[in-house]
């Protein structure tokens, strides 16, 4: 029986460095792939490969075990992984997958991730698996069967509507299981829980721009230190630390996994001076770049 794999979308070898990027292909701004006993691993498996959409991996059987970001993490039924766009993921085994992929640009959903109240869950380090609570995996099957008949008719005025609003619902859903399933619990209208993640949000769009803590403060309207002090609370860090843990985030990922020179990576984070950018970049990872780069691949 010929089993379909979890890796659909058409790959991009960068000119810049080694770092494959897989892109939907032209006009598609939405893809709902079938998972029916997928298996990974009985043959050469594919490089680290960077997203150039957001993807949904709903798991309803099966185990294996992929990498998000350079961090190992189990293949687990009955959850939703999260990988957004710009994430750097391989899978390395796995087997007796039963589910569905969902992939879908920024342009499926009307002007950003930062526009969707749920979009929070698509920025910042990958890997996050939300629980599918018991009952719910009919309605998530019923609602990706929809969703994979809607990208494959023949597009009319309305389709674009159709197929934003049901993603939006199914962020939406992800939201609610995630805030139900979370072990400290604070209610989901909290307001500094709804400050951090229009600050997530925000920070995913300009991380590479803007370095300044007082730029999130005036962007979401809130004085600086009342920022800091909510963001503390709930993640233990202060404004400037997430901006940084953000940003050196970025820089990891293209010193591991493309060919970039070290002053191409510091420019694309935002930083003008290389030297300025070797030393922020010790001094938050515990290496100097070259020295990760050579580390991080043996």
């Amino acid at each position: 029986m010929s089993r379909p794999s979890p890796h659909r979308a058409a790959p991009e070898r960068r000119p810049d460095g080694r770092l494959v990027v897989d892109r939907l292909g032209d006009d598609v701004d939405a893809q709902v792939v079938v998972l029916d006993d997928a298996r990974v691993g009985e043959g050469p498996i594919r490089e680290p490969h960077r997203h150039d959409y957001h993807e949904l991996f709903w798991l309803r059987d099966g185990a294996g075990q992929h990498l998000i970001d350079g961090e190992e993490l189990a293949v687990v039924p009955r959850t939703v992984t999260v990988i957004g766009r710009g994430q750097v993921h391989q899978f390395r085994h796995a087997s007796g997958l039963r589910g569905g992929l969902l992939r879908f640009t920024d342009a499926a959903l009307a002007g950003g991730a930062e526009r969707i109240a749920a979009g929070w869950l698509l920025t910042g380090r990958g890997g996050r698996a939300i629980a599918v609570p018991d009952g719910e995996g009919a309605r998530l099957d019923g609602l990706l069967a929809v969703l994979r008949a809607e990208t494959q008719r023949p597009a009319d005025p309305f389709s674009a509507d159709v197929v934003r609003h049901l993603i939006s619902t199914l962020l939406l859903w992800l939201e609610r299981w995630y805030d139900a399933s979370r072990t400290e619990r604070r209610d989901a209208d909290d307001a500094e829980v709804q400050l951090h993640r229009r600050f997530t949000a925000l920070l995913e769009r300009d991380f590479a721009r803007h370095h300044d803590a007082g730029h999130y403060a005036d962007a979401l309207a809130v004085p600086g230190p009342a920022l800091s002090r909510a963001l503390v609370a709930l993640t233990g860090r202060a404004t400037k630390e997430l901006i940084t843990e953000r940003v050196m985030l970025e820089a990891v990922r293209l010193l591991r996994f493309t060919d970039l020179a070290v002053g191409e990576v510091a420019f694309r984070v935002g930083f003008a001076d290389q030297l300025y950018f070797s030393r922020a970049f010790k001094r938050s990872v515990g290496r100097a770049p070259q020295a990760y780069r050579d580390a991080a691949r043996g």
